[in-house]
């Protein structure tokens, strides 16, 4: 088995900072040309930037992955110049803000689901008749620990993400039959810029090391590398699996 993923086209979705960026960034290394999805341009020139500085190769791929005709239209302009993707990483997503169950209105829940459930979806479907060809794929989903776990005043996050796991176990059944491996991330705590200054506060700290016996958040790299081996040729037979690095906070 080989970890190396030469030769191995990736798209990323919501590749523009965070865990995406890491993600994309791995890939590269070890590899893989890698196209950088974000809604945000600037982003995503800047993570194709520090992959071409590293020597790797990268290209933007600018959606909304909640807009199936544009972003089915972008992955196909992007597959054009660098070939059809073997990696998708269903990473885009938008924060938890912390909302009473009955304060979420009808938008709030749509833009939670449309991100998260049918931006998964959407890319999925776009990338998945190359897979069938070719009969070899990896689709790479990223759930929460909240989708395994739920929590108080974020039910619309943690509904969205326990979607994306059974989008997983169900699509890891009938990918099957193509060689295409299925599976999903369920990160903890990470050190990301989407928390905001929340993760700077004294009660998020003391909650922190109450909670997660590790005494600390992951770094978005420790991500990546979960992410990196699924990717590879070493994951083969792991297939319909929600692996969760959250040191400890969630057995």
């Amino acid at each position: 088995m080989n970890h190396s993923l030469q030769g191995r086209i990736a798209l990323v979705t919501g590749a523009g900072s965070g865990i995406g960026r890491a993600d994309a960034l791995v890939l590269a290394a070890r590899g893989a040309t890698v196209i950088v999805n974000d809604f945000d341009a600037d982003a995503a020139a800047a993570t194709v930037q520090q992959i071409v500085d590293t020597g790797g190769r990268a290209l933007p791929c600018v959606a909304d992955v909640s807009q199936r005709a544009t972003i089915c239209a972008a992955i196909a302009e992007a597959a054009a110049q660098v070939g059809e993707v073997d990696i998708l990483v269903n990473n885009a997503g938008i924060a938890s803000r912390q909302e009473a169950f009955l304060d979420v209105d009808e938008a709030r829940l749509d833009r939670m689901f449309g991100v998260h459930v049918k931006g998964s979806w959407f890319c999925t479907q776009a990338v998945l008749p190359g897979m069938q060809r070719r009969r070899r794929g990896k689709v790479i989903n990223t759930s929460s620990i909240l989708g395994l776990s739920g929590r108080r005043r974020s039910s619309h996050y943690a509904a969205a993400k326990a979607a994306l796991i059974g989008m997983t176990k169900a699509w890891a059944k009938e990918f099957a039959e193509w060689n295409v491996q299925v599976n999903a991330v369920a990160p903890g705590r990470v050190r990301t810029p989407i928390l905001g200054d929340v993760a700077d506060s004294e009660a998020y700290r003391k909650d922190l090391l109450a909670q997660v016996p590790a005494g600390r958040r992951a770094e978005p790299e420790e991500i990546a590398y979960l992410v990196a081996f699924l990717a590879s040729d070493e994951s083969d037979f792991i297939t319909g699996q929600i692996i969760s690095p959250n040191g400890g906070e969630v057995i």
